[in-house]
């Protein structure tokens, strides 16, 4: 789901609200959570999941063209960890395969091709 996907499924759920006013909405709240997490803050959403900062330390790694070495400098980067009801929630939609092949694989022969 985009953005604009999520703009116009709440712009359709809720009819007092316009698509301008839904849009405007759904950047204003993704703009603090942006916010917040830049400013090193963590943020909770009950049911969903939480996202933080991570810190990945510096490191040395190779150019690939040269195989010099290159100094990696640390980075913060944002993480998700879904909560328990989401996790379950996605967990109930899956549905399960036994086969890995799919209907019309099985009908083949991979030796002749037919």
């Amino acid at each position: 789901m985009t953005r604009s996907d999520l703009v116009a499924l709440l712009a359709e759920r809720f009819g007092q609200l316009t698509h301008r006013d839904t849009e405007f909405a759904v950047k204003t709240i993704l703009d603090a959570m942006s916010d917040a997490l830049a400013r090193g803050h963590r943020i909770e959403i009950r049911g969903f999941g939480s996202f933080s900062i991570n810190r990945r330390p510096p490191r040395v790694g190779r150019n690939p063209r040269s195989g010099e070495q290159v100094i990696i400098p640390e980075k913060l980067v944002p993480h998700f960890k879904p909560g328990k009801a989401l996790r379950e929630s996605v967990d109930a939609q899956i549905p399960v395969v036994d086969d890995p092949l799919p209907e019309a694989d099985r009908t083949t022969d991979p030796k002749s091709g037919l």
